[in-house]
C-alpha cells in the first residue's frame, strides 16, 4: 500500500471517529433530557438514548460482566483481527476503505462503552410506522463499511470470473 493510501485511510478513520465523538457531545448537551425533535415531516427524529446493549438494544439486560466481555473485549479482539487480516492479506483498496470505516465506527462505540458503560445514540429515521432503531454516526460508519467490503468482494468475484 502506498504512503498516500495509508494516509488517506488514517484520515478516514480520524474523520469518522471525530465526527462521531463531536455529534455525541452535541447530542448529550442539546438532546439529553429534552423531547425528541422531528424534521422533514417526521422522516428524521433526533432523540437522546443510552444503549447498554448492541444493535436494537440486544443484550442490554445482560449482567454487566457479560456485556463487558461480549461488547467490550470480544469487540476489540474482532476489530483488531479484521484490520490485521485485511492488511496482511492486502485486501483491495475499496475493501480497506470499508474496513477502515467499520473499524473506526466500532472503535468509537467501544470508546463509549469503556468511558460511559453504554453507547450514546440519537438519530432515528423512517416513514410512518416503519422506522429504524435509534443510532449514531459510528453505527452509520459500521454499516457503510460493511456494505463497502461486500461491494468490493462482489466486484472482485465478478472480475475473477470474467
Amino acid at each position: 500500500m502506498t504512503r498516500i493510501a495509508r494516509l488517506a485511510l488514517l484520515l478516514a478513520v480520524t474523520a469518522t471517529i471525530s465526527c462521531d465523538r463531536i455529534s455525541k457531545h452535541v447530542a448529550v448537551n442539546t438532546l439529553a433530557g429534552n423531547p425528541s425533535q422531528s424534521f422533514l415531516a417526521d422522516t428524521v427524529r433526533l432523540e437522546y438514548a443510552e444503549n447498554a446493549g448492541a444493535f436494537m438494544s440486544l443484550g442490554a439486560e445482560w449482567p454487566a460482566g457479560a456485556r463487558i466481555a461480549v461488547f467490550g473485549i470480544c469487540n476489540a479482539v474482532l476489530l483488531s483481527a479484521l484490520v490485521t487480516v485485511a492488511i496482511r492479506r492486502q485486501w483491495p483498496r475499496l475493501a480497506l476503505v470499508g474496513v477502515a470505516l467499520f473499524a473506526a465506527g466500532g472503535a468509537s462505540n467501544l470508546l463509549d462503552r469503556i468511558v460511559y458503560g453504554n453507547v450514546i445514540d440519537f438519530m432515528n429515521v423512517g416513514v410512518g410506522p416503519v422506522r429504524t432503531g435509534i443510532f449514531n454516526v459510528a453505527d452509520m460508519a459500521v454499516m457503510l463499511g460493511a456494505a463497502t467490503v461486500l461491494w468490493a468482494s462482489y466486484r472482485a468475484e465478478r472480475h475473477h470470473h470474467a
